[in-house]
């Protein structure tokens, strides 16, 4: 079994769409960039503005803006991420359930439901950090 890991939303502009839901939901603000994440984001020639991914904190669970480009029928613009002990063994017990697998990454896993819909498992927060 997981948990809520963060909603993530596939767009255009990050920074943009991420201030936009921060002022809908109570409690929820752009995560701040400190000194170090600007000068990572400078040496990739972004800025907070230009960023490819911001995330969104608040009392529930982490929105994340992701930057792709064009839509892309095939793929969910909005999918859940839902943070798994043993991704291994989540995979197998959801694809008996049903669902397929499209790819396996270092640190999560993008899987289909039985309708189509794109959802992640991830690996817990804290062996996410270790391995970045």
């Amino acid at each position: 079994m997981g948990v809520l890991h963060e909603i993530v939303f596939d767009c255009d502009k990050p920074a943009d769409l991420a201030r936009f839901w921060a002022t809908i939901l109570d409690g929820y603000e752009v995560r701040p960039y400190d000194g170090e994440e600007v000068a990572r984001l400078a040496a990739l020639g972004l800025t907070p503005e230009t960023d490819t991914t911001v995330m969104v904190d608040g009392p529930g669970p982490t929105l994340c803006f992701q930057n792709v480009d064009g839509r892309r029928y095939d793929n969910n613009r909005v999918h859940l991420d839902v943070e798994v002990n043993n991704r291994g063994a989540e995979v197998e017990r959801l694809v008996e359930a049903g669902a397929t697998v499209d790819r396996v990454l270092p640190t999560y896993t993008v899987m289909r439901d039985p309708e189509g819909n794109q959802f992640c498992l991830v690996d817990p927060r804290i062996a996410t950090m270790a391995a970045a």
